[in-house]
Parts: structure tokens; C-alpha cells; sequence
């Protein structure tokens, strides 16, 4: 069964890497951290697909388009 990728806001990013918003914010400038979705005008998320694979490998981690290309 196909499970919906859920949309997380900052603060479940916070509570699950323990990062501060300016970290996270300075990681996703840096490229080393998952970049973050518009979900309506006013409001901004993160897939919890991408937010796991970095706290499972916050190191190796890569967005997935450079993934793609690395055979």
C-alpha cells in the first residue's frame, strides 16, 4: 500500500532534528538540508520523506535530483 507523503511544519522540523530555525535555515542556503515547499501564500512546509532520510544521514545527505544522476 502506497503511504501519502505528509507535509511537516517547522516546528515538528525542530523537535525531530534539534536544530535551531537559524541552522536549519543556514543548512538549507548551504544546499545541505531539505529546501522547503509552498503549501499556500502565507505557508511553507517540508516533505517528512526528505526531513527523514537527513536525520537518518544528516552527512551524505543530497536533494534527490542529484541522486538521479550519480550512476
Amino acid at each position: 500500500m502506497l503511504v501519502a507523503d505528509r507535509i511537516v511544519r517547522m516546528k515538528t522540523v525542530l523537535a525531530r532534528t534539534g536544530l535551531s530555525r537559524s541552522t536549519i535555515y543556514r543548512k538549507i542556503a548551504e544546499g545541505t538540508f531539505p529546501p522547503r515547499i509552498k503549501i499556500s501564500v502565507n505557508g511553507a512546509g517540508w516533505r517528512e520523506s526528505d526531513i527523514n532520510r537527513w536525520v537518518a544521514n544528516p552527512v551524505a545527505w543530497r536533494p534527490r535530483s542529484e541522486l538521479d544522476f550519480d550512476d
